[in-house]
């Protein structure tokens, strides 16, 4: 039950409710696509992408089937999408619509985990952070290092500002087991 109150929170846009549910299915949908793409780097990404459609959609989850079967297939057409763009090598286009939406949905505004982090002891944050993936390192430099607005980031490394805020946000949780296990 405690998922279907969480659910409802995120509908309402409540960040920790999204928090939440990522990490309480990201293993689930991140598993399931490294199984069927064989690569972690594709895996991760269709992962991304499918919390970052979920939240942006999630206003039409419907509560009768259940949320993990919904994300994974999400995940699914995220996956078949990622073919197609492959066997045709062409780029999606975004409409002003959906560009102006995004936006708005922007918080360029540092969070007090923002704050936290730039306040660390510096060389041995920089140590954590090199054990993490290179697009979760760059991610975190351009936000903590670099300053940059979520929006800023979008369009430095060419990707929707819902996937840069997935992305962010799942760098800072691996971050933050890195730091976990070193103490």
């Amino acid at each position: 039950m405690e998922i279907n109150k969480k659910i409802e929170k995120a509908k309402k846009g409540d960040q920790i409710a999204f928090t939440f549910l990522l990490d309480h299915y990201w293993n689930e949908v991140y598993g399931f696509m490294l199984k069927r793409t064989e690569n972690e780097t594709d895996a991760e990404d269709i992962a991304i992408e499918t919390f970052s459609k979920a939240f942006d959609k999630i206003s039409t989850y419907n509560s009768e089937f259940q949320f993990n079967t919904w994300l994974i297939a999400i995940a699914k057409n995220v996956h078949i999408d990622l073919l197609r763009k492959k066997r045709s090598n062409l780029f999606v286009e975004i409409t002003e619509e959906q560009d102006r939406q995004a936006q708005n949905i922007a918080d360029t505004t540092p969070s007090a985990e923002d704050e936290l982090i730039t306040e660390q002891n510096l060389s041995r944050l920089l140590q954590f952070i090199k054990e993490l993936k290179p697009h979760y390192q760059e991610v975190i430099h351009l936000r903590y290092f670099q300053e940059l607005s979520y929006q800023e980031i979008a369009t430095k490394i060419d990707e929707p500002i819902s996937n840069v805020k997935i992305k962010l946000l799942r760098a800072k949780k691996l971050l933050a087991e890195i730091i976990q296990q070193k103490r």
